[in-house]
């Protein structure tokens, strides 16, 4: 580390270093303030600095009254992105099956394309456009965030409750769909993300950018935000000879 760099910095990399080789393990207790003072030989100011940087890398969690701890690593819960590709609810359907009550809750409403999503469906900006948003609960926990966008001519006149999968609903108008794409990205979340979620300090985020193919042509793109801390996802590809 160059020495020119906070002072504080020193601190984070080796308590970073102790943490990930497994020389302090989850629950251990981290130096106090005056402890890393002596320890470092540096100051109070540098000593909170550190404390707080490690925390907001989600790497200690701190307890009131009792000082920080090395933050336990959770197992995380495998997410199968193909096994349920027609149903209503793939994620919370792939959920049920690992023995987790799912339960989600959506509101659709029309909006117009912004660039961005106009770019997505290869459409006009302005379009018209269909826009849910999406929250899913396992066991009552707060797990997923979606919002799904689709040309307002593909809505259905009287959703069902629950809605209908998109393939199937998209087929019985004639479309197929031919292709599915998701473009993953690890991110820090945004402040109401990290209200919807639930999320500790220091936890990024998956970013799913799904689209929904019908030959040449997108006709559905959704933004889907999962927990970093809590899931994996599994990609898994069929090849026939």
């Amino acid at each position: 580390m160059a020495s020119s760099d906070p002072v504080y910095l020193r601190v984070v990399a080796d308590i970073r270093r102790q943490i990930v080789d497994g020389s302090l393990p989850p629950g251990a207790p981290i130096p106090s303030r005056a402890q890393l003072t002596r320890k470092y030989n540096v100051g109070e100011t540098a000593a909170r600095h550190a404390l707080r940087v490690l925390a907001a890398e989600g790497l200690i969690v701190g307890r009131v009254g009792s000082g920080h701890y090395v933050r336990a690593r959770p197992a995380l819960t495998p997410l199968h992105r193909w096994r349920f590709p027609d149903h209503a609810a793939p994620f919370g359907a792939d959920l049920q099956t690992q023995g987790s009550r799912v339960t989600w809750d959506w509101r659709a409403e029309q909006v117009e394309a912004t660039a961005d999503i106009a770019h997505r469906l290869h459409l006009a900006e302005s379009t018209p456009l269909t826009r849910t948003r999406y929250v899913f609960r396992g066991d009552g926990r707060p797990v997923q965030l979606a919002v799904s966008y689709e040309p307002a001519e593909f809505a259905e006149t009287t959703p069902e409750d629950p809605p209908r999968g998109l393939i199937a609903r998209l087929s019985s108008s004639g479309v197929k769909i031919t292709e599915i794409v998701e473009q993953v990205s690890s991110r820090v979340p945004e402040p109401d993300e990290i209200d919807a979620l639930d999320l500790p300090a220091g936890v990024h985020v998956l970013h799913v950018e799904r689209t929904h193919w019908a030959g040449d042509r997108p006709v559905e793109t959704s933004d889907i935000v999962i927990p970093g801390d809590r899931f994996r996802l599994v990609y898994s590809h069929s090849l026939h000879p």
